[in-house]
């Protein structure tokens, strides 16, 4: 009964998805290089405040702080449900909790300590001794209150029950007394799942250890940035390839170079819409590296790089902002692309999550990171650096169609489900980051990826990978490599027919509305009601007539 309870009360709320750090909270999210997926948490509350209150009643004495989830407060003097410190407040049925839609869940006193996700798995695991030892797939959030020390102990203690890390995540928690959040996806029996989450629980070095739905909950009303400024919410990094916690990241062992990623990450991290890019003062190291990668380029790029690359390169160079010997800073860079695209430049602290940089691109906003590779791998590096932004990605975003299909890719992102975020963001990986296309009946290189990195440039264009035309419906579920070069590339029959492809595909995708970026106001709009349809029609009626009148007035002088 307590199932049927909690699956009701997963039906009462119009779910408000969010991205990164909307309303201090992260969000279930799939990234450009992994599986992962951050729940909302914004869910996980308000179905949370059902079970508390729920048990609160059953429990005259009220609630334990001990398991008042992550530390908020939940409840009102008058018992109405509330998620204090800003996030949203549940949309229930006139605004209240009516006592029918609790259930029987607040019968129960057994499963006191439990959460709702950790009640579910409970019952699974207790059908029969086969089912306690099931394998089950799980993700559980973590507040560490200790930082990353914590992480020795959890992984300890996680082998100690059995269980195998498929996948670990980390950022700075934006909760007071507690250092960071971690994401940990674990493969175990369900009986012991049940006893790591007891036994985290009982460490004083957590603040919160709370069970991760794998349900499916669709968004009734999904969140997602609607101006540029709302990007300062939506910085959520994936860690996998920080220096300090990977032991194959060629910058592990180099204390000098840790520090420096550490020094730039907190400028980004700093940043808020409207400020200036600020200026980094780059070390000779750093220089040598970018002028090592430039050489390389200029060489390679004639033959192998498409013809929009091309020209665009050259106007970058004549503009100075491409130099052999100095990196450009983001600043010269970002008001060179808003002269020419209108696309701006925005300072990432690391690898992005998938809904937030496909999310940046609807505006026009390219996140970009500041640091560089190591020195002692310039040609190739297992994470973007600001190398492999500058001189992969920076020249066709230059360039005006590329840049309305990498505004359309954004576009196209927003609102979209987990499922689709993760097959756009596969179509990204296989054409802007690793696309070849035809050109004369030759293979280029368009994608940012290659032409940034001689050694998976040159694996591209032998005959060691395996060559596939472009279908955005067959490329989107295709697994890529994210450690290695890839052993499978795409190739358009030109640039043009990858756009045209990618147009026809978004437009089967399930999204129950349709968003356009207004350029007057700069904002995202949905496209939800007759009165803004009618607006936009009219506008476009007017730049119809222009257009018209262009043609026979051109037409007109062709004849005189």
């Amino acid at each position: 009964m307590a199932v049927a309870a909690a699956q009701k009360n997963r039906e009462m709320f119009a779910i408000k998805k969010s991205y990164s750090i909307e309303n201090g909270y992260p969000s279930r999210r799939r990234s450009l290089v992994d599986d992962a997926r951050f729940e909302t948490l914004v869910v996980k509350q308000n179905k949370q405040s059902v079970l508390e209150e729920a048990r609160a009643r059953a429990n005259d004495s009220g609630l334990d702080s001990e398991f008042l989830q992550d530390g908020v407060h939940i409840g009102n003097e008058d018992n109405s449900p509330t998620v204090e410190d800003g996030t949203y407040q549940d949309e229930t049925k006139n605004g209240q909790l009516a006592d029918a839609d609790i259930g029987d869940a607040a019968k129960t006193n057994e499963d006191y300590t439990l959460t709702e996700e950790e009640v579910i798995l409970q019952n699974a695991a207790s059908e029969s001794p086969e089912a306690e030892q099931a394998i089950q797939q799980a993700a559980f959030l973590l507040r560490m209150r200790d930082g990353m020390g914590s992480l020795a102990r959890i992984l300890k203690t996680i082998d100690n029950y059995k269980g195998c890390v498929q996948h670990l995540e980390t950022r700075p928690s934006q909760l007071a007394g507690v250092q960071f959040d971690a994401l940990v996806k674990v493969s175990m029996s369900r009986i012991n799942l049940l006893q790591l989450i007891r036994s985290l629980r009982q460490s004083t070095s957590f603040a919160g250890v709370n069970l991760v739905s794998e349900n499916n909950i669709s968004s009734k009303t999904p969140w997602f940035p609607c101006h540029a400024s709302d990007l300062d919410n939506c910085n959520h990094l994936m860690t996998k390839y920080e220096p300090e916690l990977d032991m194959n990241h060629p910058g592990f062992a180099d204390k000098v170079y840790r520090e420096r990623r550490k020094e730039i990450a907190e400028i980004a991290f700093a940043y808020k819409y409207g400020d200036p890019i600020p200026h980094i003062t780059y070390t000779e190291t750093e220089n040598a590296t970018w002028q090592r990668v430039f050489k390389t380029v200029l060489d390679l790029m004639d033959k192998h790089a498409c013809s929009e690359y091309r020209a665009a390169f050259g106007k970058l160079v004549a503009a100075k902002i491409f130099v052999p010997d100095k990196i450009p800073q983001l600043e010269d860079v970002s008001n060179f692309l808003r002269k020419h695209t209108g696309f701006t430049v925005r300072p990432a602290a690391g690898l992005l999550t998938s809904r937030d940089f496909l999310a940046s691109l609807a505006f026009r906003v390219f996140q970009s990171t500041q640091y560089v590779r190591h020195a002692t791998r310039p040609f190739h590096t297992p994470e973007p650096d600001c190398i492999h932004e500058l001189l992969g990605h920076i020249p066709l975003l230059a360039d005006p169609s590329f840049a309305q299909f990498s505004q359309e890719i954004g576009l196209a992102s927003l609102g979209a489900s987990d499922t689709e975020i993760e097959k756009l963001s596969t179509v990204y990986w296989f054409t802007v980051e690793f696309g070849l296309c035809k050109e004369n009946q030759e293979l280029k290189a368009y994608g940012a990826a290659l032409l940034s990195s001689t050694s998976e440039l040159l694996h591209a264009i032998s005959d060691k990978p395996e060559l596939r035309p472009f279908e955005p419906a067959s490329t989107a579920v295709q697994p890529y490599q994210d450690q290695d070069v890839q052993p499978i590339y795409y190739v358009a029959e030109s640039l043009e027919d990858a756009k045209d492809k990618f147009r026809r595909w978004v437009s089967t995708m399930s999204r129950p509305f349709e968003v356009r970026f207004n350029p007057h106001t700069e904002r995202v709009e949905v496209l939800d009601s007759v009165d803004k349809l009618e607006t936009l029609i009219g506008q476009l009626n007017t730049e119809m007539l222009h257009l018209t009148n262009a043609v026979k007035k051109l037409k007109g002088s062709h004849f005189e």
